[in-house]
């Protein structure tokens, strides 16, 4: 489902890939079952090529890893979050169109 730039997040290599990132990373908080997660999938697919090499994308199925969903306080999905320096910074909760999330975005990753 996902492109090959989008990583498949758990709780196994949280740590590794958005904890301890050196670059920014974005992370869909999705489900199977969720229409508006699937809805939104490929503009994160499309997020992940555009902004290769300065945003990390990856995605994380909350029925896998309640945990980290409850850790985070996402009570909706889709939820995005984007983290610096492994800490949250932008949430985004529901679908929303490539244009408002590209705006968050990139206001997230000008701030220093």
């Amino acid at each position: 489902m996902a492109s090959d730039k989008v990583l498949t997040l758990s709780s196994s290599n949280w740590a590794a890939e958005v904890e301890q990132s050196a670059e920014p990373v974005l992370v869909d908080f999705w489900a199977a079952w969720c229409g508006p997660c699937r809805m939104i999938a490929p503009l994160v697919d499309e997020i992940a090529s555009d902004y290769e090499g300065r945003l990390k994308v990856g995605k994380l199925n909350v029925d896998e890893n309640n945990e980290l969903a409850a850790r985070y306080g996402v009570m909706s999905i889709p939820t995005l979050l984007i983290f610096k320096n492994g800490q949250p910074v932008e949430r985004i909760v529901g679908f929303q169109p490539k244009k408002e999330l590209v705006a968050k975005i990139d206001q997230a990753l000008s701030q220093a």
